[in-house]
């Protein structure tokens, strides 16, 4: 039987995510239990290209391009939709960055951005399915799911 979820009017769905990191795009979107719009997630959903996609729909929540940054990181396949008045306004595949400025945390507790304001910037090192995220300030090299925000 085919899983059905309701048309949303004005929102976001994130399609194309990889499989699993659906809650990780939701955790990016600070979307919890206490988030007011509807919001669903489909895990392990077939899919001809990826095999299997997670698939998020957020009532009442625009992405902007900060944010979509942030999701390339750990979806670089996914697919933004924007939905106004019940129909796609625009259709976007995110884009890997070459760099990431204020957008994470550095991990490295001993990093100056961590005491000083200053404004975090990674570099993307590897623009693929894993890429790994240089801090320009201490150096060091992090996966996606280290950095934090």
């Amino acid at each position: 039987m085919p899983l059905s979820v309701e048309k949303i009017e004005d929102g976001s769905v994130i399609d194309h995510i990889t499989a699993g990191h659906g809650l990780h795009v939701l955790a990016i979107l600070k979307i919890d239990e206490k988030y007011a719009g509807r919001v669903a997630l489909v895990m392990n959903v077939p899919s001809k290209t990826m095999g299997k996609k997670d698939i998020v729909k957020i009532e009442g929540k625009i992405i902007d391009e900060k944010t979509a940054d942030k999701i390339a990181v750990i979806a670089p396949h996914a697919t933004l939709n924007i939905i106004k008045k019940g129909e796609v306004t625009s259709k976007n595949q995110v884009e890997m960055p070459s760099k990431l400025v204020g957008v994470f945390k550095c991990p490295n507790p001993k990093c100056v951005t961590t005491t000083e304001k200053i404004e975090t910037d990674f570099e993307v090192e590897k623009r693929s399915e894993n890429p790994n995220m240089r801090c320009a300030y201490c150096e060091r090299t992090f996966t996606p799911e280290e950095l934090r925000e």
